[in-house]
């Protein structure tokens, strides 16, 4: 790799003060880097198609890296859907959701490191369209219920002095509020109807670093995803599922549904935000979609 595109958000977390700290670990690595910032959303969509279109020119980048939120790196994601520019998303974010579950060092000259001696992991992505809205990709989940009021009522204040820690604490109370709503979702033409807590049609099995596991069998690159309907109905209920998914035990339960599929409906009786990673998308009802291998996304080799 000799010269990469860095999309910066400097509006996110941390990611102005990190930039310098990832051009330094490109010099250092012998890559040319090229410095692009976003000032609005879609600056990182009109920037990411333009590498693509640029593809085969002497001065076309061999990779797009992003620094920002897992907003600002869907963007790019969405924009090379297909095209065969690898994408390294750096943390830059107060998540970093997406750069947590490809194994991504959190330290932005240790993620730089990783991912130029890094793997390209051809990856399943989503397409979402929630009501009133235009279609938008995502690569780890797109959801309704505990996981969208985390990112709904997480104060932006308390995102900037705890970062993730907050979004855990407003999931927290959440859990144990017991919000229930009735929703039927359609997996593939199977209709289900359930009271529940959360709805997520996931690409990836785990989070925090392999803490939960959200279902058997779940697989970013084999051409479906899965949902994942958690409809505990006591404060009891919640505490088992949790203690089962930390522990991957995945035998039948009424608290727990999961299916594999390409297409999802999930329309709740009472219209519900609705988010896709970690950005809110609008209210339900959304309908998914699966693209097969649609991205290829720089990772770090599994350790020997």
């Amino acid at each position: 790799m000799h010269r990469v595109l860095l999309v910066v958000n400097p509006g996110a977390r941390r990611a102005a003060r990190k930039e310098d700290a990832a051009c330094a670990a490109f010099a250092a690595a012998g890559v040319a880097v090229d410095v692009a910032r976003t000032t609005a959303p879609g600056d990182a969509t009109r920037l990411a198609a333009a590498v693509a279109s640029a593809r085969g020119a002497s001065d076309a980048p061999d990779a797009v890296f992003t620094l920002g939120g897992d907003g600002t790196a869907m963007e790019v994601v969405g924009a090379l859907a297909g095209a065969p520019v690898p994408i390294g998303i750096l943390p830059g974010g107060t998540g970093n959701l997406i750069a947590r579950t490809l194994g991504t060092p959190l330290g932005v000259a240790r993620a730089v490191r990783a991912l130029l001696d890094g793997d390209v992991a051809h990856v399943d992505l989503g397409t979402v369209r929630a009501a009133g809205s235009a279609p938008r990709h995502f690569a780890f989940a797109a959801g309704v219920g505990i996981d969208a009021r985390m990112i709904e009522d997480t104060p932006a204040r308390l995102k900037r002095r705890l970062g993730v820690l907050a979004y855990a604490l407003t999931a927290g109370r959440a859990v144990l509020a017991g919000e229930h709503f009735p929703v039927r979702v359609v997996v593939d033409g199977e209709e289900i109807r359930r009271d529940a807590v959360a709805v997520m049609i996931v690409n990836f099995g785990t989070v925090l670093g392999e803490l939960l596991q959200f279902g058997p069998g779940i697989h970013h690159d084999d051409g479906r995803l899965d949902l994942c309907l958690f409809c505990p109905r006591t404060v009891a209920d919640a505490v088992r599922v949790l203690w089962r998914l930390s522990r991957k035990d995945f035998r039948p339960d009424d608290a727990l549904v999961y299916r594999p599929g390409t297409h999802f409906i999930v329309e709740p009786l009472v219209p519900r935000a609705a988010q896709a990673d970690g950005e809110l998308l609008g209210q339900t009802p959304i309908e998914v979609r699966v693209v097969p291998r649609g991205a290829r996304l720089l990772v770090p080799r599994p350790a020997a």
